[in-house]
């Protein structure tokens, strides 16, 4: 009989997808550059700096929208270079203009420039307002247990704890934390932030994280097309290992054959 946990569809505000990976769109070379590492990821969700891009805010200047089309892909707006829950709110109000009344946001709500680690205070009560106002809202966050408690109850349909500092590549930093959140979870639970490299995105499948958002692994990588496709197959890979099931851990060795019944 298998021992293999039961499958479930991703699905985010009512709409269910394949990828379980959602990048970003900064700091690639080029709009090209960004065209073509989304294209290898196999994403379906693309996360955009509503504050730093040009969504068609900015006429005569280069439109991601071009080459990143909302017919083919999810937009997601983010807050990102917010510093306070107003500012954060205004920016989610303005991508529902851009995005013709799209609510699906994605919210965070930083604490300072050196480190980048989320203000949970000013993010709870950006939640609040934005939940009230009828927005889809994911959120960027600690892994802090209780923190990622109270934002799905605040009603943010998917909470997304930090594996690391945003854009350290430092990996899953602390499993343990991510962990508890995944056992109390209501909501879809994704890592965002800290994925360094393709076997940093297989832990976290591994670990049962619903899916993992990233930008700096991919557009930071000595070719981002290359290791987009490679991001694809390690997300696909941590997700069937932890459907799986891993073999427990021993101390001492096990025959992969077995020693009784053998010709001497």
């Amino acid at each position: 009989m298998s021992q293999a946990r039961p499958d479930k569809p991703f699905v985010i505000a009512g709409r269910t997808y394949q990828s379980r990976l959602l990048v970003g769109t900064g700091k690639y070379r080029d709009l090209e550059e960004t065209r073509l590492a989304i294209e290898a990821s196999g994403a379906e969700i693309v996360t955009v700096a509503v504050r730093r891009t040009n969504l068609g805010q900015n006429p005569g200047e280069p439109n991601l929208l071009d080459v990143i089309s909302p017919e083919r892909y999810t937009i997601l707006p983010n807050t990102a270079g917010c510093f306070d829950a107003v500012e954060a709110v205004r920016t989610c109000r303005l991508a529902r203009e851009l995005l013709d009344g799209r609510n699906l946001v994605k919210l965070e709500v930083l604490a300072d420039q050196k480190t980048l680690f989320p203000n949970v205070i000013e993010t709870l009560k950006a939640a609040e307002v934005l939940v009230k106002d009828g927005f889809d809202v994911m959120v960027y966050t600690s892994d802090d247990p209780i923190i990622a408690r109270q934002l799905a109850e605040i009603g943010c349909i998917a909470v997304m704890p930090l594996a690391g500092l945003i854009g350290t590549g430092l990996g899953i930093c602390n499993p343990y934390n991510l962990r508890i959140i995944l056992e109390e979870a209501r909501v879809p639970v994704l890592v965002d932030a800290g994925v360094g490299t393709a076997s940093d995105a297989t832990i976290a499948m591994e670990l049962g994280c619903d899916a993992v958002l990233m930008n700096s692994a991919i557009a930071h990588a000595g070719d981002p097309v290359l290791m987009g496709a490679a991001m694809q197959h390690a997300i696909i890979a941590g997700r069937l290992a932890w459907l799986a099931g891993r073999m427990p851990k021993k101390l001492y060795a096990s025959a992969s054959s077995p020693l009784e019944g053998t010709l001497s």
